[in-house]
């Protein structure tokens, strides 16, 4: 790094940055607002010095006439350094309370990117990537019922929006399991919108207990029963220990990080959590271990964790005791299976690869498997590097259209439930690509990032607009450990729009359902009542090709 005044290789101007801060001199009171708020410190109060030239007329003086004039000034600086780069949260802009100071977007490609790798070290994002839309945002629902009491009024009619988690053999053959084994592979009854993994330790205190609030109000008030998984990193002693978590499916992952503490709380757990998650992979970066980065560890994180406070925990590529997913399922579904006397479905989640296929003709042979949940390359985690998210992964549509069908050759496309996640909603049209994967084939869908957006206004954007997650300084206090940061948050608040963002999705996908004429249970598979514009789409998803 150059040190002030000096220029050099690593010397940025205000136009290489992707934001500049516009500040009106006239307007501003200094009152300091702004530069509290700014999360990563890119604005600063500064004295300035100004020069003015001073030119006497009066050529009755003897002696020197005119000069330069220096006076001083208090004002906003924009620092120029890579480590204290603007992300255009505009937090600054919220603060101030005339309206004076805010971030414009560079007019041009900044070159920031170039530089931001000091050190060696790799740019990472807070969970995005470049390209919104796609596949999911082209499907159209082109099998509509005339004749059929929903298709005339989707809000008075009865639906049973709910789906299975767990392997679902037939009556004869769980009578035929029952006297051979004395056990029947458990069920659960959810709701097919599931918060997916977001670990305590990624989103702060407040996000994760807005989000706990919110699920248990819609279970119990609302009827809903949807569930939330922990993602991996383990979870409050209190929640392990109280009668919500029916609501949460516990994660485990190659860090194992968190699960000492729930393997102790297993004697004195009221309840049984929903289900076991076996995390192999994450669609944004399929094959590669997560990152909690050092900022992120505190007091209470490490405690959870069980590690010392202020390391950086970076999860290994695969469990590192598993070598290959036949032994995972022998050893690590069976073994959490024994954990809760086998009262628990357990289920593995892998990254969208072309490998997905051999995972799943895997679990089709073992009777414990109680399903597979599959990310897809556009799932987002704020402990990714661009590299990953650009270039690794495999879309979701086409690799769970894989793996359903597949179950289809096999006899099984009612036994194993699919759980689809990765992009989902990232354009704002949730129902519409959830009801579209729903009728490729998936039995639920996880989503994350809208979550985010939804829930607690992330203000992140594919412009690269904050994208922070990943340094724990979040401006709206959701992936930050900072207290000055996420007591900005209110849980309550979090929790309602939560709620909100339920209702919606649940009214939404009755509009699209409904028309079907399918009232009793959800169109999963139902792939004749989809259609898209692109004729090598249809052929690859095996779908109706409409122009």
């Amino acid at each position: 790094m150059q040190t002030d005044g000096a220029i050099g290789p690593s010397t940025l101007s205000l136009k290489d940055l992707p934001w500049q801060i516009l500040w009106d001199k006239e307007r501003c009171t200094l009152c300091g607002r702004c530069t509290a708020v700014c999360p990563v410190g890119a604005i600063e109060l500064k004295v300035f010095r100004k020069r003015a030239v001073n030119v006497d007329v009066d050529f009755s003086k003897p002696g020197k006439r005119g000069g330069n004039v220096f006076g001083t000034f208090y004002g906003i600086h924009q620092r120029t350094s890579p480590a204290f780069a603007c992300v255009g949260c505009a937090m600054c802009t919220l603060a101030c309370p005339n309206d004076c100071i805010g971030p414009v977007a560079a007019d041009e490609a900044d070159k920031l990117r170039f530089h931001i790798n000091q050190g060696g070290q790799a740019e990472r994002r807070g969970g995005r990537r470049n390209d919104p839309g796609g596949i999911l945002d082209r499907i159209q629902f082109t099998r509509i019922s005339m004749l059929t009491d929903p298709a005339l009024d989707a809000g008075r009619h009865e639906f049973e929006l709910t789906t299975l988690l767990g392997r679902i053999y037939p009556p004869e053959k769980n009578m035929e399991m029952l006297r051979e084994n004395g056990w029947i592979p458990p069920v659960r009854e959810i709701y097919p919108l599931i918060i997916g993994g977001m670990s305590f330790g990624a989103l702060s205190p407040t996000m994760w207990e807005g989000l706990q609030l919110g699920v248990t109000y819609l279970n119990e008030e609302l009827g809903m029963p949807v569930r939330i998984s922990t993602g991996e990193g383990g979870c409050p002693p209190r929640l392990l220990r109280s009668r919500f978590l029916r609501y949460v499916i516990l994660q485990i992952a190659s860090g194992y990080f968190g699960w000492d503490e729930i393997i102790h709380a297993i004697p004195e757990m009221k309840v049984d959590p929903c289900a076991i998650e076996i995390k192999y992979g994450q669609g944004a970066k399929p094959g590669d271990g997560g990152l909690l980065m050092w900022h992120k560890v505190n007091k209470l994180i490490a405690a959870i964790r069980g590690v010392p406070e202020g390391v950086s925990l970076p999860s290994p590529p695969t469990h590192q005791t598993k070598y290959s997913i036949e032994e995972a399922v022998a050893k690590m579904i069976q073994s959490m299976y024994m954990a809760w006397g086998f009262r628990v479905p357990v289920y593995p989640k892998i990254s969208g690869t072309s490998t997905a296929l051999s995972v799943l003709n895997n679990l089709s042979r073992n009777p414990y498997a109680a399903g597979l949940a599959i990310d897809g390359e556009d799932g987002g985690t704020g402990a990714a590097y661009n590299v990953s998210m650009n270039h690794m992964g495999h879309p979701i549509a086409s690799c769970l259209r894989d793996c359903y069908r597949n179950l289809v050759s096999l006899g099984q496309q009612n036994e194993i439930p699919l759980f689809a996640g990765g992009g989902i909603g990232k354009s704002g049209n949730l129902a519409a690509n959830a009801a579209a994967l729903i009728m490729l084939g998936a039995s639920g869908i996880q989503v994350g990032k809208i979550v985010m957006q939804a829930a607690a206004g992330c203000l992140g954007s594919e412009t690269k607009r904050c994208n922070i997650c990943n340094i724990g300084r979040c401006p709206k206090g959701i992936t930050s450990q900072d207290p000055r940061l996420y007591r900005r948050l209110d849980p309550e608040d979090v929790a309602g729009r939560l709620v909100d963002m339920f209702v919606s999705f649940d009214t939404e996908l009755r509009k699209i359902v409904a028309p079907l004429g399918r009232s009793t249970s959800l169109p999963i598979g139902m792939s004749d009542a989809l259609g898209i514009n692109d004729k090598d789409a249809a052929d690859r998803l095996d779908i109706r090709y409409v122009v």
